[in-house]
């Protein structure tokens, strides 16, 4: 069966491919013009270079594949509000909605975010059937893509379209090379974290994501999301459990709400005055200070997804950036 991934170039497609690759799929990529995929480039799958924007390169590079793989977005939080992630996360994926019905292939699985589903606490847990409550970050990439999910579910019901939804959490794990979610763990590593928030999120294995993804192909059932994630922990946990994989002391302040916000308030006015791209923003700040907890029961039932150890996770991850030198 072949297989066409949009956005393989990051840690989740860079993980992806090989997983398919291991199962027996004939994969192609579609990488972003005038971007580069290294750690893809010795893997027997071939490669196109386009725009999910570009609606007739983007038809071309899906023609005559069984499954599209839909990874590509704009996950920046800087600035908050642009065009752009409205242009690439939610213009592009009803491009790929168009071509993938006119060109009747057969399973689309769009990858969306945890965060189209509004969070829980240890107690209970985000899911499937939480409302989405990101609105009140003024975030840009999150409402961009509960859009673009929406448009996908949308489809379904009105076209028949084959589709299925993902929503991973935060992901850990080898071939970061951008580096996406790994930056916490290189700030860890490097000291750059003075304390730790109030609050705390869901980590998975990427590992773990993307063999939930290829059991989707077969197992997932046509029009339902599916949140993939494993282990809830505060930040103080998480920051712990990165410490010990790095051999690195944790940050043992815990950061007071107010000063956490006060924190990223006077790095987003700064960054805007003085245009660079802060470390930590307003928006962010407040996301950290809070539990943005998710259960990922409906995976594991119906898609049979493996609940590796963020311990696991982290220890690939920190082997994966000193071999190639992040650290």
């Amino acid at each position: 069966m072949k297989v066409c991934i949009t956005g393989a170039d990051g840690v989740l497609g860079n993980n992806l491919v090989r997983t398919l690759l291991d199962r027996g799929y004939n994969i192609k990529i579609l990488v972003e013009t005038g971007r580069n995929a290294p750690f893809l480039e010795k893997l027997p799958i071939e490669k196109a270079w386009g725009n999910i924007l570009d609606y007739e390169e983007l038809r071309n590079a899906i023609r005559g594949y069984d499954i599209v793989i839909h990874a590509a977005a704009k996950t920046d939080t800087w600035p908050p509000r642009h065009e752009s992630y409205w242009n690439v996360n939610f213009e592009g994926t009803k491009n790929i909605i168009k071509a993938v019905t006119e060109l009747g292939v057969k399973r689309l699985i769009h990858i969306g975010t945890a965060n189209s589903f509004g969070p829980g606490d240890e107690n209970d847990p985000g899911n499937e059937s939480k409302p989405y409550t990101a609105g009140k970050y003024k975030l840009d990439y999150m409402c961009s893509k509960r859009a673009a999910q929406d448009e996908v579910l949308k489809a379904v019901k009105e076209t028949k379209l084959n589709a299925v939804v993902v929503n991973p959490t935060f992901m850990i794990g080898p071939y970061d090379s951008k580096p996406s979610s790994g930056t916490m763990i290189l700030a860890v590593n490097e000291g750059k974290i003075p304390g730790y928030p109030g609050g705390g999120r869901n980590f998975v294995y990427v590992k773990d994501v993307a063999n939930a993804i290829a059991n989707a192909i077969e197992k997932g059932i046509t029009g339902e999301c599916y949140i993939l994630g494993n282990e809830n922990l505060t930040y103080k946990e998480a920051f712990e459990k990165m410490a010990r994989a790095l051999d690195v002391k944790a940050p043992k302040m815990k950061m007071p709400r107010f000063l956490t916000l006060a924190y990223g308030g006077v790095l987003s006015v700064a960054s805007t005055v003085f245009r660079f791209k802060p470390a930590v923003t307003y928006p962010l700040a407040l996301i950290s200070t809070e539990k943005h907890f998710y259960s990922s029961d409906k995976a594991v039932r119906e898609l049979e997804m493996s609940q590796t150890p963020v311990n696991q996770a982290l220890k690939e991850a920190v082997e994966w950036f000193r071999n190639n030198k992040y650290i």
